[in-house]
């Protein structure tokens, strides 16, 4: 069953919440995860791929925005994609980070979701609202509250 893990961050700016988004995603590829970042829209898309490009100029993390005909054959690549029918390139049993207002129709397809909290009022009452989806179906939740 996937499990779920709230990050609660004590800043209100959805850029923190990108780099974060990025921190997370360094660290499950270098354990050899497979990851796909879902996002809102295009425009948020686009801006997590710049942001992997450059975020800290010492790693280096393979991605790609996912398209219709994106296929990473079986490569350790970070997807990032937008549309609640994609996510479909990103292999089962790895790990999606959720930035999008809403729970993906496919999420448990993953063994792990990332829903990552700042300080916004759009963004908490989105998560909110995605802890209660989660909760009232019982997956298992963790909560990791950054705000101290």
């Amino acid at each position: 069953m996937t499990r779920v893990d709230f990050y609660i961050l004590p800043d209100e700016s959805s850029e923190q919440r990108n780099l974060f988004a990025c921190r997370i995603a360094e660290k499950a590829f270098k354990l050899g995860h497979s990851i796909y970042i879902h996002s809102d829209d295009q425009k948020q898309a686009k801006a997590l791929d710049e942001l992997l490009w450059c975020w800290r100029a010492s790693s280096f993390i393979p991605h790609q925005i996912e398209s219709a005909d994106t296929n990473a054959n079986g490569q350790n690549i970070i997807n990032i994609g937008c549309d609640q029918g994609q996510g479909s390139s990103a292999p089962i049993n790895g790990l999606l980070i959720n930035l999008s207002h809403q729970v993906p129709e496919f999420f448990s397809r993953f063994e792990r979701v990332t829903e990552i909290v700042v300080q916004s009022p759009a963004v908490t009452e989105s998560t909110r609202s995605n802890y209660r989806f989660y909760r009232d179906r019982g997956y298992p939740l963790e909560s990791h509250d950054l705000r101290n």
